[in-house]
């Protein structure tokens, strides 16, 4: 396994004080899943105290205390960032994600530590020194299985975050969730347990599996089995016939929303996983996941602008039609969402007439302005202003108006 070369000089420097240095987690699994790995997080055995581990990695870069009491340090190197920590403990005592207390202890073995973690894949490590991996409960095999299975089910059930992480991982890596870990969560969710997540601890994972999942219909389809589609307003009212529409559908917006910026993507997956619902219940699903105010609108808009498409498509002024309707939403997200609900027709005609329109990037900037009023016709200011400059916008998207000397023509003669 290939790491950064100062993983290793720390690592040699930690040795001299009793200590070793042992890759940990999602970065382990990734490497035997081939995928690039992207976050270190590294586990330190032998150290006593967090402030030695400090002044071992202050010879070499900047560390941040981001959670020091919990015994994890935040190491900043040549521009990268890794994260140090020691092994803990966590046990349950309160509701909620924060009603933890957590045990640091430096002198914990690897195997007490990893029984921790949530599933069998996520508790593998590499010993940095010694290049081997280490793999207590059985993670290398379950990945070759295509298995996820948790490791222990008094732990698992304390955070049920871990329900809707199993989902995502499910559906990203192409897994199969253990027989075992499938009863597991069907009762954490018969219990009640995932009541007690705040959304936007749901929300990441969700947004992990929209966006990050070739197919995310999978882990849908695995929220529906678990019973926890019930935190998806609306979403388990559909029949079965709109529910496969709708997963086809998502599945296909995954695939066309690769190259987006992650916030676009999200709007345009939300809203092919919502398109059945109508905007009214579109809004009630996006609002039990996000209180981001414009991430709601953007899906609601969409999802009501849908059915607009084959309404400019079979228009008798297909220009007029969509240049008013680009005023409203993006026409290129429209398109899309044709796409993806398998209407390429209807989708390849939009986006043409959008293009000879002109509107396929932006809707129609006005002709006319209110100083065009002052400056070439002399009127003075007043509330007119609006109705006037309204009325010669509105003839502009019908196509009866296309330039500043033909509105200012309309204003001259009255006609306006």
């Amino acid at each position: 396994m290939k790491l950064p070369p100062i993983l290793y000089t720390i690592s040699e420097e930690l040795l001299k004080h009793g200590a070793k240095a042992i890759l940990v987690g999602g970065s382990v699994r990734d490497y035997f899943l081939g995928l690039k790995i992207k976050d270190y997080d590294i586990e330190i055995y032998g150290l006593k105290k967090v402030e030695d581990l400090e002044k071992i990695l202050l010879q070499y870069g900047k560390v941040k205390l981001v959670g020091k009491s919990f015994g994890v340090l935040k190491f900043i190197y040549k521009g990268a960032e890794y994260d140090f920590a020691f092994p803990r403990v966590e046990r349950k005592t309160g509701k909620g994600h924060r009603g933890f207390t957590v045990t640091v202890d430096g002198e914990m073995d690897f195997q007490d530590a990893a029984r921790r973690r949530d599933f069998t894949i996520n508790a593998m490590g590499y010993d940095i020194l010694q290049k081997s991996f280490l793999d207590p409960f059985g993670g290398k095999e379950d990945l070759k299985r295509k298995i996820l299975r948790h490791i222990d089910d008094k732990t698992f059930v304390e955070d049920p975050l871990r329900l809707y992480r199993g989902v995502q991982f499910c559906a990203r890596f192409e897994l199969t969730m253990h027989i075992s870990t499938r009863v597991l969560c069907k009762q954490m969710v018969e219990k009640g347990l995932l009541d007690e997540l705040p959304k936007e601890r749901v929300f990441a994972e969700i947004k992990k599996l929209l966006l990050k999942a070739g197919k995310p219909s999978v882990g849908f389809e695995l929220l529906k089995d678990l019973g926890a589609l019930r935190y998806f307003p609306h979403l388990s009212e559909l029949d079965e016939n709109v529910w496969a529409d709708t997963m086809k559908r998502l599945d296909a917006m995954a695939s066309l929303v690769k190259e987006k910026r992650e916030k676009d993507a999200l709007v345009l997956i939300l809203s092919a996983l919502s398109l059945n619902l109508g905007s009214d219940n579109a809004k009630d699903l996006v609002l039990a996941l996000s209180d981001e105010s414009q991430l709601v609108k953007s899906v609601v808009r969409l999802v009501q602008y849908a059915p607009e498409v084959s309404r400019v498509v079979r228009s008798q002024e297909p220009d007029s039609a969509v240049r008013k309707l680009s005023i409203n939403v993006s026409v290129q997200d429209l398109v899309l969402l044709a796409k993806a609900d398998d209407f390429q027709y209807a989708a390849q005609k939009l986006e043409e007439t959008a293009k000879k329109a002109d509107v396929w990037e932006k809707p129609p900037q006005p002709v006319l302005l209110g100083r065009d009023l002052v400056n070439q016709l002399g009127m003075m200011p007043s509330p007119k202003f609006k109705e006037i400059l309204d009325k010669v916008y509105q003839l502009q998207l019908e196509g009866k108006i296309s330039s500043k000397e033909e509105a200012l023509e309309f204003v001259q003669k009255g006609e306006i």
